[in-house]
């Protein structure tokens, strides 16, 4: 096993092979490359199922032996100076390892199918091989300056895959701000590595904690210093998890295709800043208010996350703002001290958002085989609705992943969601109140997300696979006739003319009845063995099913290994096994023994939440009865009058807030955008008229001064003559003037 450890260093480096022969196979044999393509998933696929295996083993051998390995050999080294690099195999390193292979794999097998019809396949899985290369090699550093390494890299996959279209101008513009965004946590994270080295001397892991406990004990070191330089390494989670304010890149990510969005926002961006944190607790800890700092921007984000969720048209956005406050929660049990509760969340949430993210992925598919391809029709949920129909399996795979985000038992989301909620009540009372409250938030966006996806009817009409619209079927305009809405904000009400979407809406489209329920064409589409014919909408390949399916079975059942199972009276699940011991404030001791009853107590609040929400969303989003089916519920709790404008007014500002998410990036816009390039104006200005002005001015003075001194030494009796008389009338002015 020693020997195992100590060659585990290969892991990240098992997949450079596949980026490296396609980009030899491009370069040197282009047209067999590109003709043999779809062969190249075959070796991503098998190489990092080699590493999950691997990484397997090495956890097993954890959880049996509770052992930490670390290797390490000089990079180089110069008189004090010497710098080192390895790998680490630890607790936190493992369960990193397994999730992102786990859920990698997932990904990679479903965008075989995704992205078997893109110009861009062989690049993609160039990518995406790299990316996890990245990846990997950042959970196994053994260091500060070897992380940042491979931090960057991270980054640059990002910046590559979130622009992957990048003849699209809002995907590249995507790919830009999220680079520009994550530029100023990174530059805020690499100050902090060196003033850590300025102070310490040192960027080991294990050597920092034991040599700042040194120094404060002694007195010897500036805390406000050393405050400074946590807040900075702070500043590149912020970043890379979208905490806020640095929040603004995550949702403009979508734009890059949805394998990468799952992949993204399950296992390995976003997943960074959560494992720097949980790295980089030990020595947080020691630091006065830093924690206190981390829980406080957990619980902003927690919040701000799930309100900007809630009026989001497209699909993938709306995941994308369900993601950021789950991270917020990660960062807030980081915060409290609750080390376990937020690793547990973190696997429960990867599977879940993987799993929601590759559904919305089968959803957008199908829309495009209706409306063609146009991300701004294809992924708007106003558009969608009656797809469980024609998706059954992509309906029942997205419900859930939508229940175990809402925190339904027994779904995995719902134990680590309750474990960071009952923990946040022993840190703080108001960071509690606030928590519980987004979790009923969370389970309403997401029920409204699934509720306008799949059920009711389809709003739009059919059109071919080209996206042309067809000519043999009824010729109303694909979209309806946009009605705007009166000044009494008609929100709620509807007839048999109209079906709004979500009541947050501004307008609402009226839809022709014939065009809810017309036949759709069938199609026959070319595929590998027999010849399958599909109506649309209609299901995903196999392949994206199987992976999705997969990934709905981690959600059902991942939840397992957090679960306490008394034997002997103490908590011996398996997540407490491998982290065993673990960095944990609120609950030091493992062993203690695991109370049933003042769990099912918790529990029953938490869930009565979640079900809160989603009635909440039901009421709003679908009629319960058939006697109301063109009456919105709402309508019999707040009847027409002041009551009813004002509500709906509130609801103005709640949908406003939330679509213009929150008006934050209109705020950056204008003050630092534009701020910047008035700046900029101002400084070009300065530059062109006082700079140049002067040198200008030094020019014009040294030309005419020139001019007027070569006419004193021409030896032309003229030119003496004239310059006489100039100062014969320069003294008669001044004695004219100033005489005594």
């Amino acid at each position: 096993m020693e020997y195992t450890y100590q060659y585990s260093w290969i892991l990240p480096f098992l997949l450079l092979p596949v980026p490296m022969l396609i980009g030899m196979g491009l370069l040197l044999f282009p047209t067999a490359t590109k003709n043999l393509r779809r062969i190249w998933a075959f070796p991503s696929i098998f190489l990092l199922s080699l590493v999950m295996i691997l990484s397997i083993y090495l956890s097993i051998y954890q959880i049996n032996r509770s052992s930490i390995y670390q290797y390490v050999w000089a990079w180089t080294i110069n008189n004090d100076f010497s710098l080192e690099f390895g790998h680490l195999i630890d607790p936190l390193t493992s369960i990193m390892l397994i999730l992102i292979t786990t859920v990698g794999i997932m990904v990679l097998f479903y965008s075989d199918n995704y992205m078997s019809h893109d110009q861009g396949y062989l690049r993609f899985f160039a990518y995406m091989s790299f990316f996890h290369t990245s990846m990997l090699g950042l959970v196994t550093s053994s260091n500060l300056i070897q992380i940042y390494i491979f931090w960057e890299l991270v980054g640059m996959c990002s910046y590559l895959l979130i622009g992957f279209w990048f003849t699209r101008p809002i995907a590249a513009t995507a790919c830009q701000k999220a680079f520009v965004t994550n530029r100023v946590g990174d530059f805020g994270l690499l100050l902090g590595i060196l003033g850590l080295y300025w102070i310490t001397g040192s960027f080991e892991f294990r050597d920092l904690v034991e040599i700042l406990n040194n120094l404060i004990y002694n007195n010897e070191v500036n805390f406000l210093v050393l405050t400074l330089c946590a807040f900075l390494l702070f500043a590149g989670a912020v970043a890379k998890s979208a905490q806020f304010p640095l929040h603004v890149w995550l949702p403009d990510a979508m734009e890059g295709p949805t394998p990468i969005s799952a992949l993204i926002h399950a296992a390995t961006m976003v997943a960074a800043g959560i494992f720097l944190v949980a790295r980089l607790l030990p020595l947080f800890l020691i630091i006065p208010y830093i924690m206190n700092f981390i829980s406080l921007i957990g619980i902003i984000t927690v919040l701000l996350g799930a309100t900007l969720a809630l009026a989001q048209k497209d699909i993938k956005r709306g995941l994308a703002y369900s993601t950021m406050s789950q991270l917020g929660y990660m960062m807030l049990a980081l915060g409290m001290g609750s080390y376990r509760a937020a690793l547990f969340h973190l696997i429960t949430h990867a599977y879940s958002k993987a799993l929601l993210f590759l559904g919305s992925g089968s959803v957008i598919h199908s829309m495009e085989a209706i409306v063609g391809y146009s991300p701004d029709k294809s992924q708007n949920m106003v558009l969608m609705g009656g797809l469980k129909k024609h998706v059954p399996l992509t309906k029942i795979a997205f419900l859930v992943g939508t229940l175990s985000l809402c925190g339904v038992p027994p779904l995995a989301c719902f134990w680590s969601k309750d474990e960071i909620l009952n923990d946040s009540w022993l840190y703080s009372p108001s960071f509690a109140i606030i928590a519980c409250c987004t979790a009923g938030f969370t389970a309403f966006y997401m029920f409204r997300i699934y509720l306008l996806t799949f059920e009711g009817h389809l709003n739009v009409n059919c059109q071919n696979y080209s996206g042309q619209k067809s000519s043999s079927f009824y010729s109303i305009s694909l979209w309806g006739k946009e009605v705007p809405q009166k000044k009494n904000f008609r929100l709620l009400t509807m007839n048999n003319n109209e079906r709004t979407s979500f009541f947050w809406n501004k307008t609402y489209y009226e839809i022709d009845s014939n065009g809810k329920n017309m036949i759709r064409p069938f199609i026959t589409i070319p595929h590998f063995g027999p010849q399958k014919t599909f109506s649309y909408p209609y299901e995903s390949d196999d392949t994206m099913l199987f992976s999705m399916f997969v990934l709905g079975l981690f959600t059902l059942l991942i939840g397992v290994v957090g679960i306490p199972f008394n034997q002997e009276g103490a908590a011996l699940d398996i997540l407490s096994k491998l982290l065993n011991p673990s960095i944990n404030l609120l609950h030091p001791n493992s062993n203690d023994s695991f109370d049933w009853y003042e769990f099912v107590t918790n529990a029953s609040f938490s869930v009565s939440i979640a079900f809160l929400g989603i009635f909440i969303a039901s009421v709003l989003y679908k009629p319960l009865y058939s006697s109301l089916k063109h009456w919105n519920l709402l309508n019999l709790f707040v009847k027409r009058g002041p009551n009813r404008i004002l509500w709906d007014k509130i609801i103005y500002v709640i949908y406003d807030w939330s679509y213009n998410r929150g008006y934050i990036d209109a705020f950056y816009t204008i003050s630092l955008i534009q701020g910047i390039r008035g700046l900029a104006e101002l400084t070009h200005f300065f530059d062109r008229r006082i700079i140049d002005g002067i040198i200008n001015g030094f020019g014009l003075t040294s030309f005419f001064f020139g001019e007027g001194i070569k006419y004193v030494g021409v030896g032309r009796i003229s030119s003496y003559l004239l310059l006489y008389f100039v100062f014969v009338l320069i003294f008669v002015l001044i004695f004219y003037f100033f005489k005594p």
